[in-house]
């Protein structure tokens, strides 16, 4: 057969590793070597070849025929190798003993010969796989699909979809539904001991018989056909029975060096399905271990979970799976299994290796500790504050310096000088607080000049807004905090200019006193380290004063709007002398404690002041309902204008760059869009604006020497709860920007920036400007606009998490020199920003802080399908019913927050601050007595 002149070529050795064929007793092994060698050419005289076989895992695998004789007939040969799968050896026989296999395929002719090219011999099957039978026993029509692909497409090729996740262990410590699922699995348990079926078709078959037949069973209309093909990859394709594999699976793996190792003595299947009623669970032991496939050579144990498809996402069929299949994980848990004669053994086993798993407090036990001891959460105790940690003085701020000064030039090169630059959110986000800042500003400023007789006016408010958040900005611990003058302290504002008109006292020293006494309290506070006291601050608790906040943002804007219909929708004419009530009045009808100025605002500043404004006598015409009405169409303009671009970084148009240049800048551009629609779009409909009364002397130190001893006393113990006031809402919003979730990296500072707080507010307080302390929402709104964010998925529910934040001084000291500059911009044009644009501002700033609340979350549940929750730490930890327990108990004490907050007494309002201090114990003593403490901890916990 030699052809003339062709010299024969020399033997060569190649060293192949094989593709094991899904078959339990034959494999037909299909290589690809590299090119031949020179001198071996197409034609050319059979060569003896010695093929060294490298099997892919020893165990079960001998090679039967070593030496094959290959007529190389194309420069890319195909050779096969024949070998049997070694099985193991059946328990209780002896050494050496193995099961007993029928005689080994032989080759008739050894000579084996390929095609020259695709042609009618060629293979018509999936996967690539040499079809065994006697219709081709000769191995002469064996080949590679993708060389036949190149002219003509094979009848039944297909595209297969491979899918692989990394599940984490179920940890039976933490999460409720481990135990929940085993126990519904062993009360109506479905448990085959000793199966005899062979192939995984029978086997599985024999589990749903089983799971069918049981006395309680409640799936009447269930398919056992239809159940069966959906378990399978060629349920409903057009290749029906050609590529018959598992869809979904979960099998144990093992990261080595050399790659991934699988557990091939078990195997959990997964199925959903639309028939179904209620979940099932059927677990089945095989006689000998069985062959079915890659990576499930030796199969003793198979799983099967059956779920519907609208289920809790704790409650899918994954969820359920991953139960079992960490249970299974076990190798000394499995060898116990196999010694069970009986079902109530093998539950026996079950709840041993259940407990053996809860055992967290006694470590992890040996045979898992390989496994699960990165996937595991386990809660650190917390540590009760001790005397000592308050000692020596100042240990707190020399640690806060300790951390955040070696960073301190980053604080101005992260995002300008490297490789990584965000100019562009640097300047998006300073406009965004230039305007969050400036509106409720000018609203204080404006209120503060109606209830001090002028004697704080908007531009005394202004130039300390820029002045102390400055040297904030430059000078703090954590510049991403944002300083803002507050409703309660306009509360405390109004409570010392009544006690200066009744006992006939210098308001500016009276309020110098104040706030110096304020100030000397923080000072201790910082030096004897108080701060460490928030740490008893839980996670709830700071979400209940957080939507305490947002919520009366919301309120107060409702009813400022509610008062502009009262005033001009039932009248023709706008009475604008009745807009000039007493202040004394107003504020006892319902100011808020946290907002800033918002019903005080509605009230006594809902018309023009006589002096700023001209009303013709066309504007008269239309003061009454076209103003309500506009009023109402411009708030919810603002507000749904802003919002709507705070989202569009979401949506699919334009670029995405240009989409987060929008969505940063939502704030400034509903503004300004609607103060010119209200200004030149409507101008013969009167709105009302901000009051402006020119200070005489912006800078002017208070008589401290005029007061007398009682006086000065009297300022102390105003001084202290106001001190008090200031130390929570510090701390608190630090806290809630320094949040875990977060992930800001640079540290924390809450001592120092205590102490400095209290040196700003001293300033503050001998040149008669208001004082300034952490805001909420609008430090953690800060933090959100310079985050990195990405949108991640996780059992079918979308939620955003941040990647990274740039921890940068320079937006708030921009911010801060803007607001500085606005002063240039009085009366005009500031003064065309009518109230509505405000209101709708509020609304905004309170739905963007909802969005992260957790409460918030937890109440919406209430009104949520059980298959729309989301797979959250606390909804995969605690049981359904005690969070609603939860989240019931912490709205009652948001209603008590409210029954103090929004109190129609001033004086009920100042006691605020210790109400607050009253939900530690709440939380401490009085829920571990009606919720678990471990389910309160989970709740609380961040992850």
């Amino acid at each position: 057969m030699m052809g003339a002149g062709l010299a024969p070529s020399p033997p060569f050795q190649i060293q192949i590793t094989p593709v094991l064929c899904p078959s339990p007793r034959l494999r037909v092994l299909a290589f690809l070597p590299p090119p031949l060698p020179s001198g071996c050419s197409p034609g050319s005289r059979p060569a003896r070849v010695s093929i060294r076989i490298l099997p892919p895992d020893r165990q079960g695998l001998r090679v039967y025929k070593r030496f094959a004789l290959v007529r190389a007939t194309t420069p890319v040969a195909s050779f096969l190798a024949i070998a049997r799968h070694q099985q193991p050896r059946p328990s209780g026989a002896r050494r050496g003993e193995r099961a007993r296999l029928p005689p080994p395929f032989s080759l008739e002719d050894q000579r084996l010969r390929l095609p020259d090219g695709p042609g009618p011999g060629w293979p018509r099957g999936a996967g690539g796989r040499c079809p065994v039978g006697p219709e081709n026993s000769s191995m002469s029509q064996c080949a590679f699909p993708e060389d036949a692909a190149e002219s003509e497409l094979p009848d039944g090729c297909g595209l297969l979809h491979t899918s692989r996740k990394y599940l984490k262990l179920k940890n039976f410590e933490e999460e409720i539904r481990a135990h929940r699922d085993l126990d519904g699995f062993l009360d109506r348990a479905s448990i085959i001991l000793n199966e005899t079926a062979t192939s995984l078709d029978d086997v599985l078959r024999a589990m749903l018989v089983r799971l069918v037949h049981k006395p309680d069973n409640t799936e009447s209309d269930c398919n056992l056909d239809l159940l069966m093909a959906v378990l399978f990859t060629d349920a409903g394709t057009p290749m029906e029975g050609k590529v018959h594999l598992l869809s979904d699976t979960i099998q144990g793996v093992t990261a080595t060096v050399t790659g991934v190792q699988y557990q091939q003595s078990w195997l959990c299947i997964i199925c959903t399905s639309k028939s179904l009623l209620k979940r099932h669970v059927c677990i089945s032991r095989l006689v000998r271990p069985q062959n079915w496939g890659e990576n499930c050579c030796e199969v003793r144990f198979v799983i099967l979970v059956l779920a519907p498809p609208k289920m809790k996402s704790t409650k899918t069929a994954t969820e359920v799976g991953r139960t079992f299949a960490t249970m299974f994980l076990d190798i000394t848990f499995r060898q116990k299994l196999l010694k069970t004669r009986t079902e109530e053994e093998f539950k026996e086993a079950l709840v041993h290796q259940r407990q053996l798993l809860t055992m967290m407090d006694q470590g992890l036990t040996p045979s898992l500790k390989h496994y699960s001891i990165s996937s595991i959460y386990i809660p650190k105790s917390h540590q009760p504050l001790q005397q000592k940690d308050f000692f020596p003085v100042g240990k707190g701020i020399r640690e806060d310096f300790a951390r955040r000064f070696p960073v301190y030039p980053l604080d101005f090169t992260d995002g300008i000088i490297g490789k990584n630059k965000a100019v562009g959110k640097f300047i998006t986000t300073t406009l965004f607080l230039y305007f969050a800042c400036l509106l409720p500003t000018i609203a204080f400023g404006s209120l503060n000049d109606e209830i001090t007789y002028g004697a704080i006016d908007v531009q005394k408010t202004i130039a300390g807004q820029s002045i102390g958040s400055l040297l904030y900005a430059l000078f703090s611990g954590q510049p991403l905090v944002v300083l803002l003058t507050t409703a309660p302290l306009a509360l405390y504002t109004h409570v010392i200019r009544g006690i200066c008109d009744d006992y006939d006292l210098d308001f500016n020293t009276f309020y110098a006193w104040t706030g110096l006494w304020n100030s000397f309290f923080l000072a201790l506070y910082a030096l004897f380290n108080f701060s460490l006291i928030m740490s008893l601050f839980k996670r709830s608790t700071e979400e209940i004063i957080a939507l305490f906040i947002s919520m009366t943002f919301v309120l107060d804007a409702v009813k400022g709007m509610v008062k502009i219909f009262q005033k001009y929708y039932g009248t023709s004419h706008g009475n604008h002398n009745a807009d000039h009530i007493s202040v004394l009045s107003l504020l006892g009808l319902g100011t808020s404690l946290n907002t800033s100025f918002h019903t005080a605002l509605n009230t006594s500043l809902l018309a023009n002041p006589p002096e700023l404004t001209s009303v013709s006598s066309r504007s008269a015409e239309h003061s009454s309902r076209e103003t309500a009405v506009l009023s109402l169409l411009i708030m919810l303009g603002t507000l749904w204008l802003s919002y709507t671009l705070y989202q569009f970084k979401k949506s699919p148009y334009l670029h995405p760059y240009m989409r987060e240049i929008l969505s940063d800048c939502a704030l400034p551009i509903s503004v300004l869009t609607f103060s010119v629609i209200s200004s030149y779009g409507f101008q013969e409909i009167n709105m009302s604006k901000f009051r402006y009364n020119p200070s005489e002397r912006l800078f002017k130190i208070a008589e401290m020497q005029s007061l007398s001893l009682g006086a000065i006393g009297s300022a102390m113990g105003l001084g202290f709860l106001l001190s008090m006031l200031f130390f929570i809402e510090q701390n608190l919003v630090a806290a809630l920007a320094n949040a875990p979730e977060n992930r800001l990296v640079k540290g924390t500072a809450y001592h120092w920036d205590l102490l400095l707080v209290a040196i700003i507010n001293t300033g503050l307080s001998l040149f008669g400007m208001p004082w300034i302390h952490a805001a909420y929402p609008h430090s953690p709104l800060h933090v959100r606009a310079l985050a990195v964010v990405e949108e991640r998925v996780e059992n079918g529910h979308i939620y955003e998490t941040i990647v990274n934040v740039w921890e940068t001084r320079l937006t708030t000291l921009g911010a801060s020199i803007l607001v500085g500059f606005s002063l240039l911009l009085l009366p005009l044009p500031l003064q065309w920003i009518p109230k509505p644009v405000l209101y709708g501002l509020f609304l905004y700033i309170a739905l963007t802080s909802i969005d992260a609340n957790q409460l918030f979350e937890r109440m919406a549940l209430l009104l949520k399908d059980q298959a729309s929750y989301p797979p959250t730490h606390y909804i995969r930890r605690v049981p359904q019913r005690k969070i609603h327990y939860f989240t019931g108990l912490q709205v009652l004490q948001l209603l008590l927050l409210c029954a103090f907050g929004m109190s129609p007494l001033p004086y009920m309002k100042m006691i605020f601050p210790l109400i607050m201090m009253v939900m530690i114990p709440i939380r401490y003593k009085l829920l571990p007595r009606i919720i678990e403490a471990k389910y309160l901890d989970a709740m609380d916990a961040e992850h």
